[in-house]
């Protein structure tokens, strides 16, 4: 299984889901850390990633590989993290067959009903609970 961890800017989320995976499921599967920038990148491969690659054209390439892609609810918005996230980086994980799981937060004028306020060690357990579910 491929999983595909996106994360902008600083990369802070993604490492933390890298990291939480590792913890929990050892050196399986595959984690691909794509990162916005080579800042997100370099952190998320610190993180225990197998492989990492940065941009557009590595975002788009890897969504039609992965088997999951996690990441911040942003990864599907175009402009999102301050305009890291191009048109064709949120078309390409939407339109990707993969299975998404999304972490609700967000720094855009977007406020999802429903959804609760839960700390990031929290969501992040509760992504690594349903990857191991589904393997």
């Amino acid at each position: 299984m491929k999983l595909m961890v996106m994360d902008g800017q600083g990369g802070g989320i993604g490492a933390a889901v890298i990291k939480g995976l590792r913890q929990s499921l050892g050196v399986n599967p595959e984690i691909l850390a794509l990162g916005t920038n080579s800042i997100a990148t370099s952190k998320m491969m610190k993180a225990g990633a197998n492989r990492g690659g940065t941009g557009e054209n590595a975002i788009l390439c890897t969504s039609r590989i992965a088997d999951v892609i996690i990441g911040p609810l942003g990864i599907l918005m175009t402009n999102a993290m301050m305009g890291e996230v191009t048109a064709e980086m949120a078309s390409a994980v939407s339109s990707s067959r993969a299975i998404k799981i999304l972490i609700p937060l967000t720094q855009e004028r977007i406020r999802l009903v429903g959804v609760s306020g839960e700390p990031l060690p929290h969501l992040v357990n509760h992504v690594v609970e349903l990857v191991k579910e589904m393997m």
